[in-house]
């Protein structure tokens, strides 16, 4: 197996531009979800070529790599998409909040 000698730098000029962009988008529109959402691109894109390079992947294996982490990611998003949360109603009495 090779030592990751050039993923690992790539990966950290990845993460660094990213956040540099979260942070640029975050003094625009003043939303922390931007942050997270560039981060987590980032990092997800450090983890692939990462694994690319300590596993010495040919293009076959990394396509289906990457077709599994996205599947396996829609997989997710319907399955939090579809769950329902209830919100604790405020009660004004001790009757009431006894029926919740």
């Amino acid at each position: 197996m090779a030592g990751a000698e050039w993923s690992i730098p790539l990966g950290i000029l990845v993460f660094i531009v990213a956040l540099l962009f979260a942070v640029y988008y975050y003094m625009k529109y003043k939303k922390v979800f931007l942050i997270v959402f560039v981060a987590s691109i980032a990092t997800y894109v450090f983890a692939a070529f990462y694994t690319w390079d300590v596993f010495e992947l040919n293009k076959n294996w990394i396509m289906g790599m990457l077709s599994i982490s996205t599947l396996l990611m829609f997989g997710l998003a319907k399955y939090f998409s579809n769950l329902v949360l209830n919100p604790v109603k405020p009660h004004t009495s001790l009757k009431e909040k006894n029926n919740y």
